[in-house]
């Protein structure tokens, strides 16, 4: 996990320096290009930030011994849950979101909390009920 951690930052400022030269090069009359590598730049700092999350929970991992095997990687990782219908309910909501930027707002706000309520039940799936941990 380390060694992700530090590319990913290095990729996070790399991004930060090429959205600055970027901004330069244009005179920041720009509006697109702009705000899309910094928005990229910060995608990249949030994933190491993860990354360093997950490595103080998990500590030292197979890439991060001179001596690891890639079959040393096998095993459970997290919980899953193949019984959920919540990812296709919100699959369908995100359709209805798109299909409410397509056609009218009312449809748009219909999607919005159509996803609410699918994503709070798939953040809460093991919370109560049969599955509860």
């Amino acid at each position: 996990m380390k060694i992700s951690v530090k590319l990913f930052t290095i990729l996070g400022i790399f991004f930060v320096v090429v959205a600055l030269a970027y901004t330069v090069w244009t005179r920041g009359t720009e509006w697109v290009g702009i705000p899309g590598l910094f928005a990229l730049a910060a995608m990249q700092f949030m994933i190491a930030y993860y990354l360093r999350l997950v490595d103080k929970e998990y500590k030292t991992g197979v890439d991060d011994q001179d001596d690891g095997e890639i079959r040393e990687y096998a095993g459970v990782y997290t919980r899953f849950a193949p019984w959920s219908w919540w990812p296709l309910g919100l699959g369908a909501a995100v359709a209805v979101v798109f299909l409410g930027v397509a056609i009218d707002w009312w449809i748009f706000i219909i999607g919005i909390f159509l996803g609410m309520f699918f994503v709070t039940g798939w953040v809460f799936e093991f919370s109560k009920g049969e599955h509860k941990h």
